[in-house]
């Protein structure tokens, strides 16, 4: 199983800022020592080329993010600062779920270590978003000729609102989102399949709920290629989060998602997306299992 990885590609936060940085190298630590990953498993992805960031995004964007050109409040949008270290990153990132896209068609599965900045819309950033990797990465397959249909399965516990925007009224790829319905962002978009649910959802109703989506989602989509943004801030005591997953409970979902695809033979790239646990270790569990679980269901 190939993983990419964006750790190393520093963005420079000033002090006191709350999004964790550090999750990302700590997962890679945690993979490596997990002995199920030799260092070979591990690549550096491209940056996304400007021809392939404009498949989804304005070219204005593109250009203001790339050179420093933003206004500030659609930096203050964001919620980083710019830097040429920020660009680098998130033209990393959006290369790293290309990659995992490509890997995955080959292997079955592959994941980026990183991603699932789904709050990315076509014009603008929000949320610790700068570019849609998700879109970026179906529209990159279907250009490449690799496939026609991609389903986005977006589990974080946030709605992805940019992916929803940018992707509205293409056929060819399907968009599912199961997220809080009193949580960020506060006005949604709509995807082709949205369900919203309660604070406090428990294990059991949320995959209730989520066994519903996946069976029209891939009804309705028949992907040759799902994305699967496996957000860890479900969790019950993420910050963020104000569901109330277990570590079971978010086990479970994995497995539901990768068996799905598997009885439907469609190849699964990951991306981590959300993760605000209160002890940072919970967050890099939460993610350490999806990449392992990932790998023992796909390995025959």
């Amino acid at each position: 199983m190939r993983l990419f990885y964006t750790d190393v590609f520093v963005l420079p936060l000033p002090a006191g800022h709350r999004f964790p940085m550090e999750k990302y190298s700590r997962l890679r630590e945690a993979l490596l020592a997990s002995g199920e990953f030799s260092p070979a498993d591990f690549h550096l992805p491209h940056a996304a080329t400007n021809e392939e960031l404009a498949r989804a995004h304005d070219q204005k964007y593109i250009d203001a993010v790339s050179h420093g050109q933003l206004e500030k409040t659609a930096e203050k949008q964001i919620g980083f600062p710019w830097s040429a270290g920020m660009v680098e990153r998130s033209r990393r990132s959006a290369g790293a779920t290309i990659c995992a896209c490509r890997a995955a068609l080959e292997d079955g599965v592959a994941a980026n270590l990183a991603g699932g900045t789904h709050h990315a819309f076509r014009d603008h950033g929000e949320g610790f978003c700068v570019f849609n990797d998700a879109a970026v990465a179906a529209r990159a397959m279907q250009a490449e000729g690799r496939v026609d249909r991609v389903l986005i399965v977006d589990c974080d516990v946030h709605q992805g609102n940019g992916t929803a925007s940018i992707l509205r009224g293409d056929d060819s790829i399907f968009t599912f989102s199961i997220h809080g319905a009193r949580n960020y962002p506060f006005d949604k978009e709509e995807s082709d399949l949205d369900i919203e649910l309660p604070d406090g959802c428990s294990d059991e109703a949320y995959l209730l709920q989520l066994a519903h989506g996946l069976d029209t989602a891939f009804d309705l989509a028949r992907p040759e290629l799902v994305i699967y943004l496996a957000g860890a801030d479900p969790y019950h005591d993420d910050r963020l989060g104000r569901l109330g997953l277990s570590f079971e409970g978010l086990a479970e979902r994995d497995r539901m998602v990768f068996n799905k695809a598997l009885a439907h033979r469609a190849p699964v790239a990951i991306a981590m997306a959300g993760g605000y646990a209160r002890q940072i270790n919970d967050t890099v569990s939460i993610h350490r299992q999806t990449i392992l679980l990932a790998k023992s269901i796909r390995t025959p």
